[in-house]
């Protein structure tokens, strides 16, 4: 087993952002940031298996407490991006995970008030002016943005 040696401090800065692709899906890179920092006990604000992490487990189909085991072990990205493509009970082919991700990167709120208005009170934490954010990556990588000392 392989000791955990690297790992990035979410105390300090942010995880990777939804976009960055890991095997042509969104959201695994920043998951494996957060389960790294979860494991170094240095997540700060950040949850691992979040909401939007289960988006993705739920579109492959795999158990995210057996990858965390398999971050512990100390396993680089492409390892990993190994394990949960042969451990995926839902197998899919290039084009259904590049629609997957690029239809998770285009994701709004869902049109019912109740969502709406909590997608705006959301963005509203950290600006009454951005009318431009459209998306829950959009929302999110705002919150980071400001949480790390940006101005939104």
């Amino acid at each position: 087993m392989k000791t955990q040696t690297s790992f990035i401090d979410l105390t300090e800065r942010p995880p990777r952002s939804f976009r960055v692709r890991l095997g042509n899906y969104v959201i695994l890179a920043r998951m494996l940031d957060k389960g790294r920092a979860t494991l170094a006990e240095k997540n700060g604000e950040y949850n691992y298996n979040s909401g939007t992490d289960q988006h993705l487990v739920r579109f492959l189909g795999f158990d995210p407490e057996a990858l965390l085991k398999e971050l512990a072990a100390g396993k680089g990205d492409g390892e990993i991006l190994e394990w949960v493509q042969a451990r995926s009970k839902t197998p899919h082919a290039p084009w259904e995970i590049e629609a997957w991700s690029a239809f998770m990167e285009k994701r709004g709120p869902d049109s019912d008030a109740e969502t709406l208005t909590l997608f705006a009170e959301y963005v509203g934490k950290f600006s009454k002016a951005r009318e431009d954010i459209k998306t829950w990556f959009e929302a999110i990588e705002l919150d980071d943005h400001v949480s790390f000392g940006g101005k939104a």
